[in-house]
């Protein structure tokens, strides 16, 4: 299963993206976490970056595009995978439904969490604290929600329009949220 996990900062993707991945036995793949590794690794590609998501701006479509590419050519991802975080434009799924076509991984389904604002801004902030964060400072939450909504919330219409797109409600516990992604997964694989 080939899979897109779509929602705002916030939304809980990474940690729905954790549980589908050992319920699926396939690989998460984050962008965040992979620019994050480069960032650790002070790597150009790292430094580059780093610089841009303390801005709380996002990091160019061909870097991106690029370290998928390589990361969903791994033989781990030969059954599937989840992204969390990648589209988050729609030139990125342009991008991606092109890449996956030419690796023969075409995109099962895309995942919308949906939350309200005023509980992303305070499930950030909490992140934020705990992780100690530079991308969750406030300055950045602001720009990144101004971000999604005029960049990346088009993504989900882009997947509504090709008959992929499943909402699911992000609030509430975590094994809730989940059973409503299986459920939503689960009746799409049975219609399709």
């Amino acid at each position: 299963m080939r899979l897109v996990l779509l929602g705002a900062p916030g939304s809980g993707k990474g940690t729905q993206a954790a549980k589908l991945k050992d319920y699926l036995q396939i690989p998460h793949i984050s962008t965040g976490d992979l620019l994050r590794g480069e960032v650790a690794a002070g790597t150009k590609l790292g430094l580059e970056a780093k610089e841009v998501m303390a801005r709380g701006e996002l990091v160019s479509d061909a870097i991106l595009l690029g370290m998928l590419e390589d990361r969903l050519q791994r033989d781990d991802c030969k059954d599937g995978f989840i992204l969390d975080g990648y589209p988050r434009n729609l030139a990125q799924a342009d991008a991606l439904n092109t890449l996956l076509a030419r690796i023969k991984q075409p995109m099962d389904y895309a995942v919308q969490l949906e939350v309200p604002t005023d509980l992303l801004i305070d499930r950030i902030a909490g992140r934020a604290a705990a992780e100690g964060r530079a991308d969750d400072n406030p300055e950045s939450v602001r720009k990144r929600l101004e971000i999604y909504d005029s960049q990346t919330a088009p993504v989900i219409d882009y997947y509504r329009t090709n008959g992929q797109l499943n909402i699911v409600d992000g609030v509430g516990e975590l094994d809730e949220v989940f059973n409503r992604i299986l459920t939503a997964i689960d009746s799409e694989s049975k219609v399709g």
